[in-house]
């Protein structure tokens, strides 16, 4: 095949042409500063707020709770560290999983050296958080748990509601990450009792660096950035104006259109685990077969070094990661992989592939056959494989 075939949507997205053209005005011809009095920055304010009210519908909350940050991990941050310094007084314990994000678990370290207490609640062999072991996990100083939506590698979506009703009887804030969830599946967050939760413009077809954290009213959460008013006095800096408006497209891209993507995602990602399932031995899937985001496959090959796949993967254009983007110049396996209990030899030959509603069942067809092609080839090389057919 000529052409590049791109299934690492869960690191990003490209840039939605309607909203690269909705951008351009706002670098050259609506360019005022928001916070300005005059009309050319009242353009500006009103393009953010549309942006901001696009959001609330899609959430089920209302505009005031939205706040633009730079991206997820900006949002993560600030959900944790500020809650930790707000409510500190109250208690200095935190629940979180094992399958977080970096930028959720990264963050949790920081608080952990500056005195506050992590719990990292166990997930199940598909990455289910254990609920039985998060509710043992609360304290009398337990102050928030977070976790998140949807993971990033093997794509398991959590019992998200289970576990905001769990932290709302109990008086505990509940953020979730939901950057890998957001724009693809729908979220209330009403009714699954989110108090925040972080999302991306880049994995919905949106523009890099731009990003929100809900906060929902009556949550007394600190500013992260410190500066100027902006974002009602709790995130300071000049708005990134033409991201807002490029977000404020995706979005609506996104989710008017959502239930015929699921299903057309779902049903290639169906196919291509299937296939892979029945032609290729000695594979496993990872994460959970249903309760999974539409677009995400992930696969362990036992004998083989996933970057290896990655390498020759690439040389016949297709685009693919063994785990998150974030980690991908690191040589230890995924900390997602071993949390689910796989060894160490079998995280490392894991593959991860995330299509969006783009790609086809052809592209499908194509990539499992490079795939089991691959894998004969790497295995072929390999001294493990070789002892293992001879004693099988």
């Amino acid at each position: 095949m000529d052409k590049i075939i791109y299934l690492d949507h869960a690191a990003t997205t490209k840039c939605a042409p309607e909203a690269v053209q909705a951008m351009l005005p706002y670098f050259t011809e609506y360019y005022g500063n928001a916070s300005t009095i005059y009309q050319l920055g009242a353009q500006s304010k009103k393009a953010i707020q549309n942006t901001r009210s696009k959001i609330a519908e899609s959430l089920h909350a209302d505009s005031s709770e939205i706040y633009f940050t730079a991206g997820g991990s900006e949002s993560d941050n600030w959900a944790l560290v500020a809650t930790a310094e707000a409510y500190a007084s109250k208690g200095k314990h935190i629940i979180t999983s094992k399958i977080e994000h970096h930028a959720i678990l990264h963050t949790c370290e920081y608080l952990e050296k500056r005195g506050f207490q992590i719990t990292y609640v166990d997930v199940d062999a598909n990455g289910i958080v254990k609920l039985d072991e998060l509710e043992k996990a609360i304290r009398p100083d337990t102050i928030l748990i977070s976790i998140m939506f949807a993971n990033n590698e093997i794509g398991t979506i959590q019992p998200i509601e289970e576990i905001g009703r769990i932290a709302k009887e109990k008086g505990i804030l509940f953020h979730t990450d939901a950057v890998q969830a957001y724009g693809h599946v729908p979220i209330d967050v009403e009714a699954l009792h989110i108090d925040m939760l972080s999302a991306s413009g880049h994995k919905l077809n949106g523009p890099k660096g731009i990003g929100f954290l809900y906060i929902r009213k009556g949550v007394k959460i600190r500013s992260f950035v410190h500066g100027g008013a902006q974002e009602r006095g709790r995130r300071a800096g000049t708005e990134n104006v033409p991201g807002i408006v490029g977000l404020g497209v995706a979005i609506e891209k996104a989710f008017s259109g959502m239930e015929e993507r699921i299903q057309k995602e779902t049903k290639m990602r169906d196919y291509l685990i299937e296939r892979i399932e029945k032609e290729i031995p000695y594979c496993r899937l990872n994460g959970d077969r249903v309760k999974r985001l539409p677009g995400n496959v992930n696969f362990s090959f036992e004998f083989i070094e996933g970057e290896s796949l990655l390498i020759m993967l690439d040389m016949k254009k297709i685009c693919a990661s063994s785990g998150s983007a974030c980690t991908s110049g690191s040589l230890d396996p995924s900390h997602v992989l071993l949390a689910i209990g796989l060894p160490h030899e079998i995280a490392h030959g894991s593959l991860r592939l995330t299509l969006d509603h783009e790609n086809t069942i052809e592209e499908m067809d194509y990539v499992v056959d490079a795939v089991r092609e691959i894998v004969e080839k790497l295995r072929a090389m390999s001294p493990l494989y070789e002892d293992f057919i001879k004693k099988n």
